[in-house]
């Protein structure tokens, strides 16, 4: 008995009513697909080659390895498909087969997505901290170059920013400047270019290649020179370790690793579009416990308390039960724990040694950009 089925051919979007017979060849056989209204032979279907497709609930649909990929055969009803069945007893065989290959399929998909997901997470930044030791300075520095123009356009746009007092011979300038170059040492390859800019972000950071930035919306939150020297410290510690173009390179992923190894290293290929993602950037635990005794070892050479970065982080952004409830989540260290861990790194400092700032310097510095701005407290960022 025929079975009425529907045929697409693959080639055109037609559907054709078509009768399914079954015709034996020896051994093997053909699916017979008559056309309904003529009865004319349309094509035959060599009964080996057919597989199950998929298809909507109610409904079977065929296909075959030897036709057009988009030619099915789709019977509805279930006395239609059960007399189908009876004709191609081996579908049932073949659709558990498909089956147990979807499964397959879907596992390896699910572990190569987990395996991905764990490489971005773990082995990229695993993989940037070894590889930055092999980036060259002059690169670096050619990489802060364009993230500090693509950043400062960044902030351009969206906060009231400017540098502070150009002059570089300044009181205020002059101070900074004295200050990076003892805290930096010899032992770098890179000089520091220490900007004050004036914002409303409440932040400060390091670029690769030795820039750093200190906005006044955190400066006007400073309250003592060991405040202000304990974030500059901090951030002179992220040139030394190479922090931030460790994050460019965790950041930019892959990319920046083939970058890496074809030698495009000009600031393209890792740079494009990272300016303005670099303020808010979250360097690891470890960068930050790095940064932080830096700082504390700085202090121990140039008289002020490292514990002043905390108390001025503490004083823009306390932690809230939210954050300390996401901590086991955050790469970026509580403010809590950092005040702990730098009161631990507190040493006491040799008699004789100077103050980071004289007192008519910390004034030159603390009014360098004028009068203060208040940060909403949607821009409030706590310093990395």
């Amino acid at each position: 008995m025929s079975v009425p089925a529907r045929y697409q051919d693959g080639l055109v979007a037609q559907v054709i009513d078509v009768s399914l017979d079954y015709e034996s060849v020896g051994s093997a056989g053909n699916l017979l697909l008559r056309d309904r209204e003529t009865n004319a032979i349309l094509t035959r279907w060599a009964a080996a080659d057919i597989h199950p497709a998929y298809g909507r609930k109610g409904e079977l649909r065929l296909s075959s390895i030897t036709q057009n990929s988009g030619a099915r055969i789709i019977v509805t009803g279930p006395a239609e498909i059960g007399q189908v069945r009876a004709m191609l007893p081996d579908l049932t065989t073949k659709q558990a087969m498909e089956f147990s290959k979807q499964v397959r399929i879907g596992v390896i998909a699910t572990v190569a997505l987990a395996t991905v997901i764990l490489a971005y997470l773990y082995g990229v930044p695993l993989l940037a901290a070894r590889v930055v030791n092999y980036v060259p300075p002059d690169w670096e520095r050619t990489m802060g170059d364009t993230v500090a123009t693509q950043m400062e356009a960044s902030l351009k746009e969206t906060d009231n920013f400017a540098i502070c007092d150009p002059d570089p011979n300044s009181v205020a300038n002059a101070a900074i400047a004295r200050f990076g170059a003892a805290a930096l040492g010899t032992g770098s390859p890179f000089t520091l270019d220490i900007k004050v800019v004036r914002t409303d972000v409440a932040n400060a950071f390091a670029l690769p290649g030795g820039k750093v930035y200190f906005f006044s919306a955190l400066l006007d939150r400073a309250e003592s020179p060991d405040e202000f020297a304990g974030v500059l410290a901090h951030e002179i510690g992220h040139v030394v370790h190479r922090h931030a173009m460790e994050g460019l390179i965790s950041s930019a992923g892959t990319g920046a690793l083939v970058g890496f190894i074809l030698g495009d290293m000009t600031g393209i290929s890792i740079a494009a579009g990272l300016g303005s993602t670099m303020i808010d950037t979250h360097f690891s635990r470890e960068a930050e416990s790095q940064a932080d005794a830096y700082a504390a070892e700085v202090a121990s050479r140039m008289d002020f308390q490292p514990a002043g970065l905390a108390d001025l982080l503490n004083r823009v952004a306390e932690d809230d039960d939210f954050s300390k409830a996401l901590a086991l989540f955050s790469t970026h260290p509580l403010t809590e724990d950092r005040r702990v861990h730098l009161q631990a790194l507190t040493h006491e400092t040799p008699a004789g040694l100077e103050p980071p700032f004289t007192a008519a310097e910390w004034t030159a510095i603390k009014t360098m950009c004028g009068s203060p701005l208040k940060a909403p407290p949607s821009k409030t960022k706590l310093g990395n």
